[in-house]
């Protein structure tokens, strides 16, 4: 253990995801006031945010894919200013095209009116009406369910089960707990200007194609938001490393002459200790933490030093385990999926603007977001998506995005924490830049359907005996990687959202990330800034309205800070 740095709060922050790299990133800019070491389990940056190498980049015609997170709304405004204005990547816009059911019953998609979507108009009509409804009564419906909520306005059980189930799912995953999410949240991702996924449309519920953005090489981003975070000197940032312990307030911390007591251990990759070396165990001192992890990580490195409030509220927070394949099975996903147009599903409408929807459709419709529902029970789901035709990289687009606004060039931030095919950590600089395909950058064409990359999400261990996971030929599986998942339940509107006031700032400690709120890339960036802020850091686009909107809201919300609603408000 060392001495605390003159004039400097000492402060640990655990995990490395986008809350933590945000709270980095705000404390890193008064280096004269921080002293910050930031831990994290995993070999990479990035938590839920990270990058793959594939293991045959001529066939799939891209070196890497991100397995994780696919990309955002355009009104995510936090993380691309972060991406573009202090890292200089950019994202690329690209239009959302989905492929909800499979056969004539149950088959519908934005592109193109559908019969199902014209057996549904007057329910769509009525669903924009309802979300300014719930929009009004907010506080009321965050603790009503979504199927409780299409009960009390009269919906259809269809309705309900063949779209605005698929809906949440594709975006929250939420381990089948589809119909139990709050009502709120539902609005929040139509009407709210923060953190808005679709664009409703009453004639097809969503808008013809709406923009999506789509991420440039996580593993770069993350690899350049580390650099970026050091250069002042006074963020140390170390991957592989398991926090075993926290003590707060003991006997221990004060006669260490801090506050908090981190005990903590060196892991191999695959999260194992190491045996041996002067690296597998330190216990070190603090003045403040910062705990950027999942709910559960918390409680048990807090242990038995877990408030009553803190064990209410994070006890709360549920968490369903998925498991996504990463594959090149075609043949599984015609099987399961409706992967190319078909005027039989066509609408029997004859108005210029279906015609036109419709000869599009023929033309141009590549769904990046495809969701099968279960026969026995259509509110349970698989999704999948057709990395292909969602992530740019496969188009000739660079690593590093557009080479727009100053762009990294591909030289900078290697990297060095891609997973390989293996699980290796890290590729060499020279295969990482070398072109898997003489294609020009922009270029629309793509390899054929049969040499796409897929991935599909098996949601809820507990509802495996669904799944059709095994009908994946295994000689077309790239990649296999389990996910822990939060559920957006209603009782998280209920337990946990309302009350994090109550334990951020307690014991010298601060909550982050997207468990918080809603499991967004966005709201975890946000989180993390809020946390540094309540340490005495800056928010460092208060200058932004777009930007700080949010953050001013989350900030009244989760740290009790009700001047900032105001802010938030009135820009």
């Amino acid at each position: 253990m060392t001495g605390p740095p003159p004039n400097k709060k000492r402060v640990i922050v655990v995990g490395a995801g986008a809350s933590g790299m945000s709270a980095c990133h705000a404390l890193s800019l008064c280096p004269d006031k921080f002293d910050v070491t930031l831990y994290d389990k995993q070999c990479s940056l990035g938590g839920s945010a990270t990058s793959y190498q594939l293991p045959d980049p001529a066939k799939y015609g891209s070196q890497y894919i991100n397995d994780g997170v696919q990309g955002a709304s355009p009104v995510f405004h936090n993380t691309f200013k972060v991406f573009e204005s202090v890292l200089g990547f950019k994202a690329q816009e690209v239009g959302l095209q989905i492929s909800f059911g499979k056969g004539k019953d149950t088959f519908w998609s934005n592109v193109f009116p559908s019969e199902l979507v014209d057996r549904f108009s007057d329910d769509i009509k009525k669903f924009g009406k309802t979300l300014r409804t719930i929009k009004r009564f907010e506080v009321f419906f965050a603790v009503i369910p979504v199927h409780r909520m299409l009960r009390l306005f009269g919906f259809s059980d269809d309705f309900g089960e063949r779209m605005v189930y698929p809906l949440v799912a594709l975006f929250f995953g939420t381990g089948n707990d589809t119909k139990h999410i709050s009502s709120a949240i539902l609005e929040r991702v139509f009407l709210d200007p923060s953190m808005r996924l679709f664009e409703y449309s009453e004639d097809s519920l969503l808008a013809s194609v709406p923009t999506m953005m789509a991420f440039p090489e996580l593993a770069r981003v993350y690899a350049a938001w580390r650099d970026e975070v050091s250069k002042n000197g006074n963020i140390r940032v170390e991957t592989s490393r398991e926090v075993t312990e926290i003590q707060r307030g003991t006997r221990e911390a004060r006669k260490a002459g801090g506050n908090i007591l981190v005990t903590s251990r060196k892991v191999d990759k695959d999260g194992k200790p190491l045996a041996t070396g002067d690296e597998e165990a330190r216990t070190e001192v603090y003045d403040d933490l910062i705990l950027a992890c999942d709910a559960d990580t918390i409680l048990k490195v807090l242990g038995k030093g877990t408030s009553w409030r803190e064990r209410k509220v994070l006890g709360s927070v549920t968490y369903k385990w998925d498991i996504t394949s990463t594959h090149n099975d075609v043949e599984y996903m015609e099987r399961h999926y409706q992967m190319t147009y078909d005027a039989k599903y066509n609408a029997d409408r004859h108005d210029d603007k279906s015609k036109e929807s419709f000869a599009f459709a023929e033309k141009n419709w590549k769904p990046l977001y495809l969701i099968k529902m279960y026969d026995d029970d259509p509110a349970l789901i698989e999704m999948s998506f057709d990395l292909t035709n969602y992530q740019p990289q496969f188009g000739g687009v660079p690593a590093t995005g557009p080479n727009e606004g100053g762009a990294r060039s591909e030289s900078s931030a290697p990297p060095t924490e891609r997973q390989g095919p293996q699980g290796r950590q890290g590729d060499s600089q020279e295969a990482s830049l070398s072109k898997p395909a003489p294609r020009s950058e922009g270029s629309s064409e793509q390899p054929p359907l049969s040499d796409h990359v897929f991935q599909t999400i098996f949601l809820n261990r507990d509802l495996s005996d669904k799944w059709t996971k095994d009908e994946i030929r295994a000689d077309k599986v790239i990649l296999e990687k389990w996910w822990k998942q939060q559920s957006h339940r209603w009782t998280h509107y209920a337990y946990v959202v309302p009350w994090l006031w109550a334990i951020n700032g307690k014991n010298h400690t601060q909550f982050c990330g997207g468990w918080t709120l809603v499991n967004m890339h966005e709201v975890a960036i946000v989180s993390g800034y809020a946390a540094a802020y309540a340490l005495g850091a800056p928010y460092p686009f208060q200058d932004d309205k777009e930007c700080s909107r949010l953050f001013y809201l989350y900030n009244a919300l989760s740290h009790l800070g009700f001047s900032n609603i105001k802010k938030a408000l009135t820009g």
